[in-house]
């Protein structure tokens, strides 16, 4: 199983925050995975985890993980940027309690009235039917209930902050627009969004309708397949229906930062080669 996250305009800030979020090489047996998202427009700030530094200067719209962290208690705080600890918090703390096995988002967002917030995702991780992919859609933005459109007609319906939606969908791209409950006038997209076989896709909406700055962040979680193509691993999750509320945590590994350091290993060994002759 693979956790990749996208997000646009993530410079080298996300980069960093998401090196400094890489989990071990070969995680432990039972480590939960927790992925971060940064949905809190026009605020940097730092993350702390058990009142350590672990994300510094987090830019908003920034995703970032997937850490591997044994099943436990942890407690999370959001501080502005540079704070010298973690003890005057802007969002937080938040107790959080990570199961073994565990795939989590934290998302730091703003609540349907526009104050700053922390929600915690559960992932589901179990196989997807063969042939099929899953669209998650989670509502984190400053703005009343929702409906997601595609090609015009709704598929999603009255989605409230910070509540969730799960669709089980054939592969191909959607063409996929969120509009306030009962109309049709996008406030954010359309947009296009991949399904692919095997792949958990998830879209989060978030910023504030008010201040016009509604943005998408995307995640996908590789690897679901079930048989024929069944990859290993894979292991349970939420099922597909609604959240009536937040779950708990989890992160994928920046893609750009997997690039960079990949590249990093490839310069290495072409150096140490070179030496060798």
């Amino acid at each position: 199983m693979r956790n990749r996250i996208f997000t646009a305009g993530a410079g080298a800030a996300a980069v960093a925050a998401a090196i400094a979020l890489a989990g071990p090489a070969h995680a432990a047996e039972g480590d939960a995975q927790l992925s971060v998202l940064h949905g809190v427009p026009g605020l940097t700030v730092d993350v702390w985890v058990n009142g350590d530094r672990t994300l510094d200067d987090f830019t908003p719209g920034s995703l970032a993980g997937p850490l591997a962290l044994p099943p436990g208690a942890y407690e999370l705080a959001i501080t502005a940027s540079d704070a010298a600890d973690a003890s005057a918090a802007v969002i937080g703390p938040v107790s959080v309690t990570l199961a073994a096995n565990g795939n989590y988002t934290a998302v730091a967002n703003l609540d349907a009235a526009g104050k700053p917030t922390a929600n915690l995702f559960t992932n589901n991780v179990s196989r997807i039917e063969a042939g099929k992919g899953k669209l998650t859609v989670r509502h984190t933005a400053a703005a009343p209930a929702v409906d997601v459109l595609a090609g015009g007609a709704a598929v999603v319906t009255n989605l409230a902050n910070p509540n969730e939606q799960t669709l089980t969908l054939d592969p191909g791209t959607v063409s996929a627009a969120v509009a306030a409950t009962g109309t049709t006038a996008p406030v954010i997209g359309p947009a296009d969004v991949t399904i692919t076989e095997g792949t958990h896709t998830i879209v989060y909406a978030w910023g504030s309708l008010a201040d016009k700055n509604l943005q998408l962040a995307v995640q996908t979680i590789e690897g679901l397949h079930s048989a024929p193509a069944s990859v290993p691993g894979a292991r349970d999750g939420s099922g597909d229906v609604a959240s009536t509320g937040p779950a708990a945590l989890a992160v994928g590994f920046g893609a750009a930062a997997l690039a960079l350091l990949l590249g990093g290993l490839g310069v290495a060994r072409t150096v140490a080669a070179r030496r060798a002759e």
